[in-house]
């Protein structure tokens, strides 16, 4: 069996986190040549480079990062354990990460992780929002816990990960109410020459609103495209144009953008996944976000 040399972990963590040889070599009273052998035979032992350099700094390599999470929880502990031995309370929350694609709405995003703000152990939630590629990628590392998309997996991502889908949604259409009092009759007709905000092109709520609008053969205007679900609904609301959003927030858009919603869209749906590299998850944050969007958040989706 191999076992890790934490003494040498303990060296690697603290040139990472000082952020340079010499500043650890102050924080440990310990001589350079030592430390830099200690990391050394680290990177022996495990067979990857933790650092490169960048001019005269050192730099972590991708493996770099991920030993230094480990090793970050690991020191993390090993505090908490002295200081509940000594008879103080811990009370450090379990980190968890989330990366969240940057067109899924907001108001969704919240309902489906205020469940993990609610567990008897706290949590300590850091979000981080992107392209789903770059998300899955770091998911791929270990940096995150969990990714929120509003598709599956893209197969052009060569990562070992698990789409778990969370609910689905029906698409509502809403306007500011002096555009919705001029479209919401001979719905969905009355969406010819509409003015229309959209999604950016690369979102799957985009591409499915464009089949639906060719199936149908309506032809918006559109005046104007968002890659943030937010932004797009702060131009809906001042009147810009009409806007789709899933109806199982309905009532919180129209009340958080003073706006109403003129009808549904027939047969269209938008998707949610949680993408985790656990076939069967297993984080008490991920599984009480995925039990609570099933039995609370999407089950009355499909009633006005």
């Amino acid at each position: 069996m191999e076992w890790l040399n934490y003494q040498h972990l303990l060296y690697f963590w603290t040139v990472a986190r000082e952020g340079s040889v010499k500043r650890a070599c102050e924080a440990l009273h310990l001589a350079q040549p030592t430390i830099s052998g200690q990391i050394h035979a680290l990177e022996r032992s495990l067979g990857n480079k933790l650092f490169q350099k960048a001019g005269r700094n050192l730099v972590l390599t991708e493996a770099g990062r991920v030993v230094f999470r480990y090793a970050d929880e690991i020191f993390s502990l090993g505090k908490e354990l002295r200081d509940t031995l000594k008879g103080r309370p811990a009370g450090r929350p379990q980190r968890f990460l989330v990366g969240v694609a940057d067109a899924l709405p907001k108001l969704i995003i919240h309902r489906l992780l205020e469940p993990a703000l609610h567990l008897k152990e706290p949590v300590h939630l850091i979000c981080h929002d992107g392209r789903a590629e770059e998300l899955l990628a770091q998911l791929a590392l270990h940096q995150l816990d969990l990714v929120l998309l509003d598709m599956p997996s893209p197969p052009t991502v060569k990562i070992r990960a698990y789409d778990h889908l969370l609910g689905e949604s029906p698409i509502s259409i809403f306007a500011a109410p002096r555009l919705a009092a001029r479209y919401r009759s001979r719905f969905p007709e009355c969406l010819e020459n509409a003015p229309f905000l959209m999604p950016a092109e690369k979102s799957s709520l985009r591409r499915a609103l464009d089949q639906w609008f060719e199936t149908k053969q309506i032809r918006p205007d559109i005046r104007g495209e968002f890659s943030d679900s937010a932004l797009l609904k702060v131009f809906g609301q001042i009147g810009a144009g009409l806007f789709a959003a899933p109806s199982v927030v309905e009532k919180e858009i129209c009340r958080q953008y003073h706006v109403k919603a003129i009808g549904r869209l027939e047969g269209l749906r938008e998707r949610f996944y949680a993408v985790s590299v656990e076939r069967r998850l297993k984080h008490p944050a991920v599984v009480a976000i995925s039990e609570a969007a099933r039995k609370s958040l999407f089950v009355f989706a499909d009633k006005p």
